[in-house]
């Protein structure tokens, strides 16, 4: 619902950033009773505005928390609009009676939603997948020293302090020190002087004469074992079958249709069908 909140007085990333900077620093900090009763009022009355006045004055958080994370290259305003995300969230999740302060429970959501946001965009292709990957990547561009690759002291070290395998740090650590390149050549770049980019040289397998044979033959044999498998029913069961999974305009038909058709139950459908499948099954698995 929190997602959902009109602008607050105006306040907005996309209307300049600049002055959003000055509104959210403008914005008045609450003491401990006025969050307590505005996180009350939310939480049992919904209202919303309360809900507002608690996201308006922990925005310059979210502000200070955003500019930690601009050395991956990505736009101040995305990377606040994503810890606001994550305020809101947190203002949703908020117990007062709890005696913490909004702003030490916040954090962990801010953070999150920005994180997640870093991963997913500081590259094309996601640098990390796993929980280890995620922690290693945001540690590793802060404890390495210098923009050479790390020497093996530093890999060990890491390695002990994050509890990962120093295996995992060299991996990361290439991920991170590798570029985007484009899939296709620039088609300003000249001849001689372009990188040969990946639309150059990976094979096209979709028209691999071998590929096709092999694909144009396995859907032979299979026909053939349907048809010999299908063979060893009487009328009506393959009358069932094919009705129920072979229909060529992929329409299926019911069990109560059928029932209909034989004037028995739906039921006994059902039994026919099942018995069908156990004897065709030998012939399709041989």
């Amino acid at each position: 619902m929190l997602k959902t909140l009109p602008v607050i007085s105006g306040v907005s990333v996309d209307a300049g950033l600049s002055s959003f900077l000055q509104t959210v620093n403008a914005a008045p900090m609450l003491t401990a009773d006025e969050e307590k009763s505005l996180a009350t009022r939310y939480r049992d009355e919904e209202d919303l505005d309360a809900a507002r006045q608690l996201i308006y004055s922990h925005m310059r958080f979210v502000v200070r928390t955003a500019r930690g994370f601009t050395g991956y290259g990505l736009p101040l305003a995305d990377l606040i609009q994503e810890g606001n995300i994550g305020l809101m969230k947190a203002v949703k999740n908020y117990d007062p009676d709890r005696g913490v302060r909004l702003v030490s429970f916040a954090m962990h959501w801010i953070r999150s939603e920005i994180y997640d946001y870093v991963l997913k965009n500081w590259r094309i292709v996601k640098v990390a997948t796993t929980k280890a990957q995620r922690k290693l990547f945001f540690n590793l561009r802060k404890s390495k020293k210098n923009l050479g690759w790390l020497k093996q002291a530093e890999v060990k070290a890491l390695s002990d302090n994050l509890d990962v395998p120093e295996k995992t740090v060299l991996e990361m650590e290439s991920r991170l020190s590798g570029a985007d390149v484009a899939f296709d050549m620039d088609n300003d770049s000249d001849d001689d002087a372009a990188y040969v980019a990946p639309a150059g040289y990976l094979a096209d397998n979709r028209y691999n004469p071998e590929s096709l044979y092999e694909k144009e033959t396995v859907t032979s044999s299979n026909h053939e074992k349907l048809g010999a498998a299908l063979e060893q029913l009487d009328e009506r069961s393959q009358d069932i079958v094919k009705q129920r999974w072979l229909n060529p305009n992929d329409k299926k038909t019911t069990l109560t249709e059928l029932a209909e058709k034989y004037q028995v139950s739906a039921e006994r459908i059902r039994q026919i069908e099942k018995k069908a499948f156990s004897l065709m099954k030998g012939e399709l698995i041989a």
